[in-house]
């Protein structure tokens, strides 16, 4: 028996009797799904609500994938709320080589304090951590790939400064993959003896530097005062080194472990301390001081 093909808006019984099907009009309207509700993992491809992955201090749930965050989030999670004192914030960069590229240096500036909010890829200033008061700076890979150039090596040498005067521990964390600052040629590379200098002063006083690694830390950053804590702390799966692996293996010609240059490769190889989740961070931070010896702690509000 053969049936005869019929349009998309009919059918054929097996009795040859011809119906119409419903007809539905059509519609263009497309389900409009706000931008950022969604999160995806970047390791393991998990996709997450982005509320959720906010309240997990931006950690994966799923695979413990430790989000790249901002400065702002940072003081969040590691000082006390409403105790935080920022300093310097007068400091401008400007553009002493007058550097020219596909963008000039200073519209490269102004982008990324659109972008982030951030005056600078450093934030630094005075605060309180589990009760006890530190000085604290951090670097925000967003602005610029956290590099240090002039503004941000002053910064974090007046941070130092500032507790040196004040005797207060230090705390630094590090988020900067992109090193000196090629935009100001060998005015970057200065940043980095003068925030060593400054450390060696600094250690004078017998008070603790806490240095945190965050992903990514590299370059002139991780061969300055990254390096230089008294303890040095790092997220699990940091990437931690001077040059990136493709540089090292294009230079020696030789295969790379396969998690070279992460926060546990360096913890067993001896160049850090301690690997600590995001969510122990700190509370570890606060045992450290504690170890250290007795410190100024403030009166909590209503204490």
């Amino acid at each position: 028996m053969v049936l005869a093909a019929t349009s998309t808006s009919q059918k054929t019984n097996l009795k040859g009797e011809s119906s119409k099907l419903p007809e539905f009009p059509a519609t263009n309207r497309k389900k409009n799904v706000p931008e950022g509700l969604w999160s995806k993992c970047l390791s393991c491809s998990h996709v997450v609500y982005t509320k959720a992955l906010k309240e997990n201090l931006s950690v994966c749930p799923k695979c413990n994938y430790h989000f790249v965050i901002g400065a702002r989030e940072r003081l969040e999670q590691l000082l006390d709320p409403n105790t935080f004192k920022e300093l310097d914030t007068h400091l401008m960069t400007k553009d002493p080589l007058g550097f020219k590229g596909a963008k000039s240096y200073l519209e490269k500036v102004k982008q990324d304090q659109k972008k982030t909010g951030l005056e600078e890829a450093a934030v630094t200033g005075e605060g309180n951590c589990e009760g006890r008061k530190i000085a604290f700076g951090v670097t925000d890979s967003r602005f610029i790939m956290g590099s240090m150039g002039s503004v941000v090596g002053e910064k974090i040498t007046r941070l130092i400064e500032y507790a040196y005067e004040r005797k207060l521990p230090l705390v630094i964390v590090s988020g900067s993959g992109g090193g000196a600052r090629m935009y100001e040629g060998a005015l970057s590379l200065m940043q980095m003896a003068k925030t060593s200098a400054a450390l060696a002063r600094f250690s004078k006083n017998s008070l603790p530097y806490i240095s945190v690694l965050t992903h990514p830390t590299m370059g002139g950053v991780m061969a300055s005062f990254a390096s230089l804590g008294d303890f040095i702390v790092a997220e699990p799966k940091a990437l931690i080194g001077f040059a990136g692996p493709r540089v090292i293996e294009q230079t020696i010609r030789q295969k790379l472990p396969q998690d070279f240059q992460t926060s546990e490769f360096l913890l067993e190889h001896g160049l850090i301390d301690l690997v600590v989740n995001r969510k122990d961070l700190k509370q570890m931070i606060a045992q450290l001081l504690a170890y250290c010896g007795p410190a100024r702690r403030t009166r909590q509000a209503g204490s």
